[in-house]
């Protein structure tokens, strides 16, 4: 249960239904070629000057003092749940377990729709993509680890990666155009949490409404000729610090063979002309 810190479900709205789910998965689909996501997430370390006598109650792995912004994006680049307060202390593998979502995740009360076909004989789940931040779960994968990689896994690892990018750049955008995340921010931390919202809710409102807040450059482009990726904007890591990985752990089967089923259908069915020369690039 969530005690501490500050949420904003944002327009465009968190769905409350499953065909609202469905509306960002078939966006996901259209664009970045993947079925059946649900959003990508992630989570920065916001740096802040401490409150007198915290302590060591904000100091994180980097050696910094911070709270934590987590983030769901859609496939437009745009925040659809922000969550931020968590202080930096707290083991990043335990970020999320302290959010409203993740709650609700784990309760079975998002409305998630159940497994659908993507071919004759192939149901898939609706699924969250992440990082080695994040544990994974039937409803949240995330790419396999480098040492266990063949080809197939190869274009897996690719094809996830892809999808989840988009809240790499989403990040980016909010920090290159909001200057006050280049900086320790220097309130008190529940004036932090109200200003870091009101700045992700500002960017999903300059992102309809703006043609100059986004430029291309903005964006991951793909050369599908030589399978090269040009990288469009990231936050500065010595600033806004990621999530630390997690080591291995325990992995439910479950969740391992939903991750296979989308191995297989990214390596049969939903394959794409350019991700074999692609995969070799991850």
């Amino acid at each position: 249960m969530k005690t501490t810190g500050s949420f904003l479900f944002l327009t465009p709205k968190f769905p409350k239904t499953a065909n609202e789910w469905m509306k960002i998965a078939s966006d996901f689909e259209e664009k970045w070629q993947f079925p059946h996501c649900l959003g990508a997430i992630d989570g920065k370390h916001v740096q802040i000057v401490p409150p007198k006598d915290s302590g060591s109650q904000y100091y994180n792995y980097k050696k910094t003092h911070s709270i934590v912004l987590m983030a769901i994006a859609n496939a437009h680049c745009e925040f659809i749940y922000c969550d931020v307060g968590t202080n930096g202390r707290i083991s990043d593998g335990g970020v999320i377990n302290n959010t409203i979502f993740y709650e609700r995740l784990v309760n079975n009360q998002l409305d998630i729709p159940a497994p659908e076909p993507v071919s004759f004989n192939l149901d898939l789940e609706y699924v969250f993509v992440g990082d080695d931040a994040f544990a994974m779960r039937p409803d949240l994968i995330k790419p396999y680890s480098r040492d266990s990689l063949n080809n197939e896994r190869r274009i897996c690892y690719y094809r996830i990666s892809r999808a989840r990018r988009v809240v790499e750049n989403s990040f980016g955008i909010l920090t290159s155009r909001f200057r006050i995340f280049n900086t320790a921010i220097n309130f008190q931390v529940e004036t932090i949490e109200s200003v870091v919202l009101a700045c992700c809710a500002l960017h999903n409102l300059l992102r309809k409404k703006s043609v100059s807040y986004t430029s291309l450059e903005c964006f991951d482009h793909e050369n599908i000729i030589d399978g090269t990726i040009q990288l469009g904007a990231r936050c500065n890591p010595d600033i806004l610090h990621n999530l630390e990985r997690r080591s291995g752990g325990q992995v439910l089967q479950r969740a391992k063979n939903i991750r296979e089923k989308f191995c297989t259908y990214f390596n049969g069915e939903g394959s794409v002309s350019w991700q074999e020369k692609s995969a070799l690039n991850v």
